[in-house]
């Protein structure tokens, strides 16, 4: 069952282009690196420094796999750490997580 990771972070003004950097570095590393698939959304409407990141998984298993890899690179950790400490403001990242709902059959 697909499981995708919905990653909301405002981005520090005075750091922007930075921080674009940074986290299309992050998303390259992670495409290139583990098993799964990663975008980066970004406001059309809305809170104007509001960004998304957005992964997918082939399952809760795979995920935790994943991210137990991921923070045991230090390549990683040092792309993840410079963007949260410096490029994000303090207390606005929050993480969500959905699965897939199988198709249900009716009743006829």
């Amino acid at each position: 069952m697909t499981v995708y990771v919905y990653q909301t972070f405002e981005i520090k003004q005075e750091n922007f282009s930075e921080a674009l950097q940074n986290i299309k570095d992050i998303q390259k590393f992670r495409n290139e690196h583990y098993d799964q698939k990663v975008e980066i959304l970004a406001p059309v409407s809305g809170d104007d420094f509001k960004y998304v990141l957005f992964s997918t998984f082939e399952g809760l298993a795979e995920m935790e796999l994943q991210n137990k890899k991921m923070y045991e690179d230090e390549e990683f950790t040092k792309l993840i750490s410079e963007f949260v400490m410096e490029n994000i403001v303090q207390g606005s990242l929050s993480t969500q997580i959905f699965r897939s709902m199988p198709l249900l059959k009716l009743e006829e």
